[in-house]
């Protein structure tokens, strides 16, 4: 047991050189606990201090779990490379309105971020970001409260239970990133498939709207609480799928609701979503302020940049090469 607290020791061994930061606060919270605690160092017997041992063995594993999140390529890009990432993906999503979460947090895991780290910063940063879009549907009446309502009424619950899984695995991070970067696979191999065959599945959802596949209203809302109790397990677990996943959702369930409001809908549904979930993600520590605070700086005008040219590139050309990237990096996350 004593090797456990000593800074020669195998546990501090593994931390690269330009990470003595990290290690020192490491130290000092251990020290801090023992003394909380009633540390004797002349006896290892002291049984408040036994008790309480494991509780300092949790917060330093989960401590230590982190420090790949300020590893390999974001120490040699620095704070720089998350302005850039910003910049990039607030371009890709002001030009074709799609892929925040799809591509932020695959860019995270590159720069080697820990997945849960990537999950819930990228989780807030949507949370954010989304909050202007929402204020300005709201301003243009596009947005369909009920159906909002019915949305976050399956998808609030569904992150809560998925959040509690998840702190369920926290004292075990290998086993959480596993599962994260598991479904974090899935779900952009779905996302791809949504915007490939977007067109095509609102092209369905119009010639059959009105016929006899024509839901009552009661089995719609039925609908639209299973389908927000899903978009609540894929966002909590790897902060993608209440984009362009919802939205394809929302069309085929609304096929008679205008575009702009469809989209103002998935707008609203998704900041109290995201918010929720990234919000739970920071009390289990799965959280970075000071890389969210990057990520906003560059994507900001990359937002405003990329919505200049929105139309000057053809969406037959933009769609199919977004969804082949997802498709090559959900492969390799979920194989």
């Amino acid at each position: 047991m004593p090797d456990i607290y000593d800074d020669t020791g195998p546990p501090w061994e593994p931390i690269h050189s330009r990470k003595t930061d990290l290690a020192r606060q490491v130290r000092r919270l251990m020290h801090d606990q023992m003394d909380r605690f009633g540390y004797n160092p002349r006896s290892f017997r002291s049984t408040r201090y036994i008790r309480k041992t494991k509780v300092l063995k949790q917060k330093i594993v989960i401590l230590r779990a982190s420090f790949s999140g300020v590893s390999g390529r974001a120490m040699d890009f620095g704070n720089t490379g998350f302005v850039v990432a910003g910049l990039v993906v607030g371009f890709i999503v002001g030009m074709t309105g799609v892929g925040g979460g799809s591509l932020m947090t695959p860019i995270l895991l590159w720069f080697g971020i820990n997945p849960a780290t990537a999950v819930g910063t990228d989780l807030l940063y949507a949370a954010i970001t989304k909050s202007g879009g929402v204020l300005v549907h709201r301003k243009n009446d596009n947005i369909d409260w009920g159906v909002t309502g019915w949305l976050t009424l399956g998808s609030v619950p569904a992150a809560v239970l998925t959040l509690w899984f998840l702190s369920s695995l926290h004292t075990a991070p290998e086993s959480m990133n596993a599962v994260i970067k598991q479904g974090l696979g899935v779900v952009l191999l779905l996302t791809a498939l949504a915007i490939f065959f977007k067109q095509r599945l609102l092209a369905f959802a119009q010639r059959h709207a009105g016929d006899h596949y024509r839901l009552s209203q009661r089995s719609l809302n039925s609908l639209t609480v299973l389908t927000g109790l899903i978009l609540g397990v894929m966002v909590a677990l790897t902060s993608i799928g209440a984009g362009a996943l919802g939205t394809v959702a929302l069309f085929i369930l609304y096929p008679f609701l205008p575009t702009r409001r469809l989209v103002g809908t998935e707008i609203a549904h998704a900041v109290p979503l995201t918010l929720i979930a990234g919000l739970g993600h920071a009390s289990m520590g799965n959280m970075n302020w000071a890389m969210l605070g990057f990520l906003l700086m560059g994507s900001l005008p990359g937002i405003y940049l990329g919505s200049q040219l929105t139309g000057r590139v053809p969406d037959a050309v933009l769609r199919p090469c977004l969804a082949l990237m997802l498709v090559a990096i959900g492969y390799k996350l979920a194989f």
